[in-house]
This record gives C-alpha cells, sequence and structure tokens, in this order.
C-alpha cells in the first residue's frame, strides 16, 4: 500500500530534520533552567535568547518585543485580553472580522461578556476586509483591531498595513494573527506597522506547543499568566528551552530560504489547481486570486459534500471546509462571510502544501480526487 499523501499543512506542518537538530542538546545535555546563574542555567539562557534574535531578525523587529508562548492560541489571548484590559480606562470596543480563527473569535466573545463592545466587519467575495469599512466602525471607544494577516482556510492576505496606518492616526492599538502567513509570505513588523503579532511553531515546521508574541516596545498588555518574572515579567512559566530552540531554527530558516520555500509551495499548489480544472467541471477556487497564501488551494465541488469527498480519499490528508451532521450540512463560517453559494460552500476542501510536497504527490492527488468526483456525481445521476 502507498503512503498516504499529507496536503494539510495548514493544520499543521511537520518538524524540520534541522530543527529537530536544534532541539536535541537541550533534551540530553543542556537541561538547566534559563532563569539560573550557574553553568548549566547560563547555556539554557544563551540559547533561548539566541533563539529570540533568529525570531527578531525574521520580524524585522528587536528582540526584546519578542515574548515566548505556549503557541498561537496563548499569543492571541495575551495579546487581545491583555490590550483590552490594559486599555480598558480609555475605552471598551474593539474591532475584528468575521473570518478570523477561534482563537480570536472566541476570546472576543468572552470580552463581550466582559463589558466589552466587538463589531464584526464582512468581508467581500474574496475574503478580504476593507480599510474603508474599518475606518467606519470605529469609535471614541475603539482601543483594539485585531484582523488576522492571511486566512487559514482560503488564504487571502488582509491589507493590515492599510488598516494599521488608519489605527494609529487615532491612536488605536492593532494586532494580526500571523499564525499561517510566517514562512509563506514575508511577515516583517516595520512594513505591516502592527503593535502586536502572534506565531505559532507548528505552522512553521517547528514543534506544537511553542509560540511567540511580538509586543511592539511601549505597548502595555495586562498579563495573561502572573507567576514569577519571566519573559521581562511578560509571561510567567520557566522557559522552554528545547521548544524554543525548535522555534529560534524554524524561524532562522524562514528567514534565509523564504523565496525558495514560496517559489516551491506556489508551483505545487497551481500545479494542483490546474490539473483539477483540466480534469473537472463546475469547480471554484476560493479567496483572491493574487492576494493569497502560495500554499493553500480551498476548491469548492459543486452539489457535493465535503465530508463525503474526504470519506473516499483516506489517502489523501486535507480538510473539509463544511461538515454534515444529521442531513444538515454545516458552512465554515469564513465560506458563509465570503457568501460562497451553498451548492458550492458544502463542497469545499481545503488543499494545503508544503515544502516537502513533490510533484508526484500532486499529480497522485489530481488523478484520486478526479477519480473520486466523478464517482460521486455518477452516484447522483
Amino acid at each position: 500500500m502507498m503512503e498516504p499523501v499529507y496536503l494539510d499543512y495548514n493544520a499543521t506542518t511537520p518538524i524540520d530534520p534541522s530543527v529537530a537538530d536544534a532541539m536535541l542538546p537541550f533534551i540530553h545535555e543542556h537541561f538547566g533552567n534559563p532563569s539560573s546563574s550557574h553553568v548549566f542555567g547560563m547555556r539554557a539562557k544563551r540559547a533561548v535568547e539566541e533563539a529570540r534574535s533568529y525570531i527578531a531578525k525574521m520580524l524585522h523587529c528587536e528582540p526584546d518585543e519578542v515574548v515566548f508562548t505556549s503557541g498561537g492560541s496563548e499569543s492571541n489571548n495575551y495579546a487581545i485580553k491583555g490590550a483590552a484590559f490594559a486599555n480598558r480606562h480609555r475605552g471598551n470596543h474593539i474591532i475584528t472580522t468575521a473570518i478570523e480563527h477561534p482563537a480570536v473569535l472566541e476570546v472576543c466573545g468572552y470580552l463581550e461578556t466582559n463589558g466589552f463592545q466587538v463589531t464584526y466587519l464582512p468581508v467581500d467575495e474574496a475574503g478580504i476586509a476593507a480599510p474603508e469599512q474599518v475606518e467606519e466602525a470605529i469609535t471614541p471607544a475603539t482601543v483594539l483591531i485585531t484582523v488576522m494577516h492571511a486566512n487559514n482556510e482560503v488564504g487571502t492576505v488582509e491589507p493590515v498595513a492599510e488598516i494599521t496606518e488608519i489605527a494609529h492616526r487615532r491612536g488605536i492599538l492593532v494586532h494580526t494573527d500571523a499564525a499561517q502567513s510566517v514562512g509563506k509570505i514575508p511577515v516583517r513588523v516595520d512594513e505591516l506597522g502592527v503593535d502586536l503579532l502572534s506565531i505559532a511553531g507548528h505552522k512553521l515546521y517547528a514543534p506544537k506547543g511553542i509560540g511567540a508574541l511580538y509586543v511592539r516596545a511601549g505597548t502595555v498588555l495586562e498579563k495573561l499568566i502572573h507567576g514569577a518574572g519571566h519573559e521581562k515579567n511578560r509571561r510567567a512559566g520557566t522557559e522552554n528551552t528545547v521548544m524554543i530552540a525548535g522555534l529560534g531554527r524554524a524561524c532562522r530558516l524562514v528567514d534565509e530560504n523564504l523565496e525558495s520555500y514560496a517559489a516551491h509551495m506556489k508551483a505545487m499548489r497551481d500545479r494542483l489547481e490546474t490539473g483539477l480544472k483540466a480534469e473537472l467541471a463546475d469547480l471554484r477556487i476560493n479567496g483572491h486570486p493574487g492576494k493569497r497564501l502560495p500554499n493553500t488551494s480551498s476548491i469548492s465541488f459543486r452539489s457535493l459534500a465535503a465530508n463525503e469527498i474526504l470519506s473516499e480519499l483516506p489517502d489523501i490528508a486535507v480538510s473539509a471546509g463544511s461538515a454534515c451532521h444529521s442531513g444538515s450540512v454545516a458552512v465554515s463560517s469564513v465560506l458563509e462571510a465570503m457568501h460562497v453559494p451553498i451548492e458550492y460552500a458544502m463542497g469545499t476542501v481545503r488543499f494545503s502544501v508544503g515544502r516537502f510536497t513533490t510533484e508526484a504527490e500532486i499529480d497522485r492527488t489530481v488523478r484520486r480526487v478526479a477519480e473520486v468526483i466523478a464517482k460521486l456525481r455518477r452516484s447522483r445521476s
């Protein structure tokens, strides 16, 4: 039996072999606590600070502006709750979009139960939140705008720099969830202008359970985790040296190889889309045609159900853009916000390629998907 094809890199990535190599010394030898002043602690501390510098170089920021977290969800929680509660004396209004990841939407929902008002902006059919709509939504009570850098389902890249410029003219903080964009397109805080930016290690070939939050110098956040004064008294908890070393190496790889990584992913994605369009009629590619992550392809197959498609593809690892429960179809909030017609939305599959995807895997996927779609359509005729 052939090995299954993995095309779900937006869900998680494998650990890059170079990242694993960077982690090993801190599993076997350098086990010290980075806060300890003896030689064992100092070795660990050097590794933590080296990783911090690699992340800062990739983001074009200062190392002191990088805070290590347990992952993208914690980074989003710390950024949004931290900024909201620290600025509650100034106002209680937050602006976000209808297509954010649950790690943003759920946080905003929690804040609504704590006296905050949240505006959820619509997006157009390509999934883009218009900067002018952001400007119209601002009130004297607005203290934070949180807009993702790139969407995890359809890959659309949002106009974060333009939104930040509007916000800063009004003295409003901006956070962006960059979990999906780091490692695929340039993510530089000097260009985006944001005050807060979230990173998730397992989306860029580092381990699960590690992430980072960029906090622009001078930005005040209320702490999410209280305890000792780790991370310059911003995030309590002994630093996870093993995982941090891995994240640092992963970000260094991105900084040094992004152009080639992105070119390979785009070539694989385009090969997939071209192949499927040649084999199948009545498919729809969701997201912006140009402002889209180079690895992400959200494809809708008309009048089919995503779970039926996936059940026929046990050898191809992809994600459904909708789910069927007890005869009804639950379309993703992203596709719904983009007004994808129900007959397409219900049959949406997300393919996300990665740096290890091969042409042979893409060609096999095209053949298998074409077979399955033809089979399902025959069964309905």
